[in-house]
């Protein structure tokens, strides 16, 4: 990377780090319990509300209380339950159509980051009738009010229920891209650690490790504030205290809680401090073959934190402080290395591989470019990296080799 462009990046980022405190941040109003939205329906005089889920959600009977409570309140139900793993662009303009069709006036996102995502495309929509979702991508690209969003989490990793990001999946050119903008933060969010009792220990795992990549990459960046430091430090003092308890025991409602509160925790850091390369290659490998996000940052953390190199050592020490790895007789490098094997260690323990098999060779160099577009210069990392730099990094998640 020459050094006009590397100057530019970093003059970007600090231009967005000094806007932080005058942006229209805000996050959403708490509820308890699907049994207690009647206030929040009333409130916002709504008549008519579509769930956007998926069909895992609806199977395993989490929509009825939620159905229930909106029927009590006189509100008309409509769902759209066909949101893929990674919602595409078609999944936003079938609900899109069913929102329409039924006259509705809230939107109503149940189940993980995917579903979330999809109603905030919806919404965007719905605020921009005459945009297509790729004509928004990109920041502060929607500026009206959506209509009234409610997140309700089954999972607990993406806090998508608290963040200004929709990530979408357009087919057609195998490639995921990022809608960011403060209107796509939910009005609402039903943050109930029971509707995640059901979740599989894989979902559990790999939905936890995201939650663990978003406190990590807003640590370790360079647009942090006193209070992103703060809630990265305890959400991921959190989950290294309960990921495990929660993956071998699911109806273990403290562990539940935990995680659940360690994701919004997280997602409101790196909200405001952004991520980094590890979220820009796993969209690069979900939209190219449907990686699961989750499963994609577990895999990739350990190597991206690796070819940071010196640059992150001293935060992934004081990481390793919080996540009770790594102690103040450790120098930074060695506190750093123990926070990096902790993690991998967190993955074989519960079942995530060390590589993604599937990568094709011809692939990576268009991965890498899509990656290196989508971070530079917005993401504030630690250590710039170049396409070249990067394309190295998808061979190491490949073979399962060491980043050198």
């Amino acid at each position: 990377m020459n050094i006009a462009y590397r100057a530019f990046c970093r003059t970007f980022q600090t231009a967005f780090r000094l806007a932080l405190p005058v942006l229209p941040y805000r996050e959403p109003d708490i509820i308890r319990s699907c049994g207690e939205l009647k206030s929040a329906l009333r409130k916002e005089n709504i008549r008519s509300a579509l769930i956007v889920t998926d069909k895992g959600v609806v199977g395993s009977g989490l929509t009825a209380s939620l159905e229930t409570a909106l029927r009590e309140a006189g509100v008309s139900v409509a769902v759209y339950d066909d949101v893929r793993q990674n919602p595409t662009v078609d999944n936003v303009e079938e609900a899109l159509m069913r929102y329409e069709q039924n006259g509705c006036d809230c939107l109503i996102a149940m189940g993980g980051g995917s579903s979330m995502d999809c109603a905030k495309a919806v919404g965007a929509r719905v605020a921009y009738p005459n945009k297509q979702v790729g004509q928004m991508k990109g920041i502060l690209r929607v500026l009206r009010r959506l209509p009234t969003l409610i997140a309700i989490p089954t999972t607990a990793g993406t806090g998508s229920e608290v963040t200004l990001a929709a990530v979408i999946t357009d087919d057609n050119i195998q490639h995921k891209y990022a809608l960011m903008s403060f209107p796509l933060i939910p009005h609402y969010a039903v943050l109930d650690a029971a509707l995640t009792y059901s979740l599989p220990p894989h979902l559990t795992a790999t939905t936890g490790m995201d939650a663990l990549t978003h406190a990590v990459e807003a640590y370790i960046g360079r647009s942090t504030t006193k209070e992103t430091r703060r809630l990265a430090l305890a959400a991921t003092e959190l989950i290294f205290g309960s990921i495990q308890t929660a993956y071998r025991d699911g109806r273990n409602h403290q562990a539940r809680e935990n995680m659940l509160r360690a994701a919004y925790k997280a997602g409101v850091a790196f909200s405001k401090s952004y991520v980094g390369y590890i979220h820009a290659i796993a969209h690069s490998l979900g939209g190219q073959y449907g990686t699961p996000h989750g499963l994609a940052n577990a895999v990739i953390m350990p190597y991206v934190l690796r070819a940071y190199g010196a640059s992150a050592h001293r935060k992934l020490y004081e990481l390793g402080i919080a996540a009770g790895v790594c102690s103040t007789r450790d120098t930074h490098r060695e506190g750093a290395e123990k926070f990096i094997c902790a993690v991998e260690k967190l993955n074989e323990t519960m079942g995530i591989p060390k590589k993604i098999h599937g990568i094709r060779k011809e692939d990576i160099r268009r991965m890498a470019r899509h990656a290196a577009k989508e971070s530079n210069p917005l993401y504030p990392v630690p250590k710039l990296m170049t396409q070249r730099e990067l394309e190295r990094i998808y061979d190491c998640i490949a073979e399962g080799s060491d980043v050198g």
